[in-house]
């Protein structure tokens, strides 16, 4: 049913940036369980607080160059429009929260071929559709030699690597011009 599939800076190998800070990550499930239990889910408040972690000055510095705006600007909109959808997240439910942290970064899963899903082996060498890997170069929250492992081991991929974070990738000023374009035009050849 599917002519391809396009992969926006997906990590595929957790330890490809360091196996400790992806164990310490899988650590946090720990200290976090009893909130957890008691909430039925990872809540979003929670997920944004591990984000924060990636840099923790990164909030006080975007929020002191705010200050500096004129509220009434596009850009100063744009920055609280950008803010409320990044904001706006969803709580893991038990069971994924406990596979992302816990098998995903703790044990490296999909990259270790041991990522199952309904019993089956995720493995991406398996699939034969054409295959886009956008993996931007200043991504913070999935480092490129995460995603580059997903690029190489799908056999038939393209890659592009936009001088972009992980959000900016899609939602800065330039993306319209430069990724929104290479995306639309990738899937108008399947």
């Amino acid at each position: 049913d599917l002519a391809g599939a396009v992969f926006l800076a997906t990590p595929w190998d957790f330890h490809a940036d360091g196996p400790d800070r992806a164990r310490l990550l899988a650590a946090s499930l720990v200290p976090l369980a009893p909130l957890m239990e008691a909430a039925g889910e990872l809540p979003v408040d929670t997920i944004q607080a591990l984000f924060s972690c990636l840099d923790p000055l990164q909030t006080l510095r975007k929020f002191l160059a705010f200050s500096h705006l004129d509220p009434q600007s596009p850009k100063a909109e744009s920055f609280v429009a950008l803010e409320d959808w990044l904001n706006d997240g969803v709580a893991l439910t038990l069971p994924v929260a406990r596979e992302c942290l816990g098998r995903w970064y703790g044990d490296n899963s999909p990259a270790s071929g041991a990522w199952r899903i309904a019993g089956q082996v995720v493995n991406p060498g398996a699939m034969t559709l054409p295959a886009l890997c956008i993996i931007p170069d200043r991504d913070r929250i999935v480092p490129p030699e995460s995603a580059l492992a997903l690029a190489h081991a799908l056999p038939n991929c393209q890659t592009h690597r936009p001088m972009a974070g992980h959000i900016g990738m899609i939602a800065s000023k330039k993306a319209p011009r430069t990724v929104w374009p290479l995306v639309k035009d990738w899937i108008s050849t399947l």
